[in-house]
């Protein structure tokens, strides 16, 4: 073990050699180490990640795998998985070995999970994010599996906790959008984001990456090409979160007529700036503040998406149809909103009536 004290006597530090993969001898040195334990283990550790081996600590395996998927996801997808790694996974698997992990460690780990609250709201974790944390445990010892010769998974072993479905779906009719768009009229830019995003079905991301270029007010249509988020403290425009979501929406007449006054009301130059140059934050804001002065139930922006599609649905428009609208990858998303119009039920039951008296 080339582990050292330093000369000063405090602290250690590891100094030692590998073999790269072209054969090479390649020297590592390694500082700032408190305890002998933790210069050992990050010896033991280094050459593990070299050698492809399954006996390295879980923390350093995760940052293994973090590092090989970042070239491979987005920014902000990437520090969603390191978020759900450093807060809930590795403060119970940091101490063991990737090979060393049960299904009954999986199991008390699930229990735990089970009990925590939310910090800010005291609430116990939604199911969906429950099956979230659960599946990126899963993904981790999936690619021990597959790269580092890892037996087995012991999460697929036990099964997953939470639900897809644990979401509660909200959404707005028609006249509660209404009640709410008449209450945003004085501020402009507010209503004008919250109209596009109603009557368009696009996502926030969709909607504050906009910009002239993508308005077409001959064919009264926009064009989805792109998405908008902030994070690490700056702003990113990228792909659309799936291959689907690159589309074209047709726009109704009215609101193309309210986008062509907004854009001749904002003055830019620049087609290529933002429409909406806002932040989710002053969305959420806003929509606070709306919905209490209009009277209505709260609901998040996202479920103006939902509120779009229920519509479309109670129209009477087919699922691939909405689908290729709102930009789903899949028609098995657009199905789980066909109950959110009751009334729905009621009218097939009085068609239904109709045919039985003839």
């Amino acid at each position: 073990m080339s582990v050292y004290k330093n000369k000063n006597g405090k602290g250690w530090y590891a100094k030692f050699r590998y073999y790269d993969w072209q054969g090479k001898m390649v020297y590592v040195t390694k500082r700032g180490f408190e305890i002998k334990r933790d210069a050992q283990k990050y010896e033991i550790d280094f050459k593990a990640k070299k050698s492809g081996s399954s006996s390295m600590g879980f923390a350093s395996f995760a940052e293994l795998y973090l590092e090989c998927i970042a070239p491979r996801v987005r920014e902000s997808t990437l520090v969603t998985k390191r978020n759900i790694i450093q807060k809930q996974i590795i403060p119970y698997f940091s101490n063991k070995r990737i090979d060393e992990i049960t299904a009954t460690d999986v199991l008390h780990w699930q229990n735990e999970l089970l009990q925590k609250t939310n910090p800010r709201t005291g609430e116990k974790f939604a199911s969906t994010y429950l099956k979230t944390i659960h599946s990126q445990l899963s993904s981790i010892l999936n690619y021990g599996i597959k790269f580092y010769g890892l037996r087995e998974n012991p999460a697929a072993k036990v099964g997953n906790i939470g639900s897809e479905k644990g979401l509660k779906i909200n959404f707005w009719t028609t006249e509660e959008y209404k009640k709410f768009s008449e209450v945003m009229m004085d501020e402009p830019m507010a209503f004008y984001a919250f109209e596009m995003l109603y009557w368009t079905g696009m996502r926030e991301g969709e909607l504050l990456a906009l910009n002239k270029e993508d308005i077409s007010l001959r064919d009264k249509s926009v064009s989805v090409t792109k998405t908008f988020y902030h994070v690490n403290g700056h702003d990113v425009v990228s792909d659309p979160k799936t291959a689907k979501s690159k589309r074209v929406i047709a726009m109704p007449v009215a609101l193309c007529e309210e986008i062509s006054d907004y854009i001749n009301m904002i003055y830019s130059e620049n087609p290529t700036d933002r429409l909406f140059p806002i932040t989710k934050s002053y969305l959420y804001k806003k929509m606070r503040e709306g919905s209490q002065k209009a009277g209505i139930k709260k609901i998040r922006i996202h479920d103006l998406r939902h509120s779009h599609i229920s519509m479309l649905i109670n129209m009477g428009y087919s699922a691939v149809a909405v689908a290729d609208r709102v930009g789903h990858e899949s028609i098995s998303i657009t199905y789980r909103y066909a109950h959110l119009f009751p009334s729905i039920q009621k009218d097939m039951a009085d068609k239904l009536n109709d045919e039985m008296e003839r």
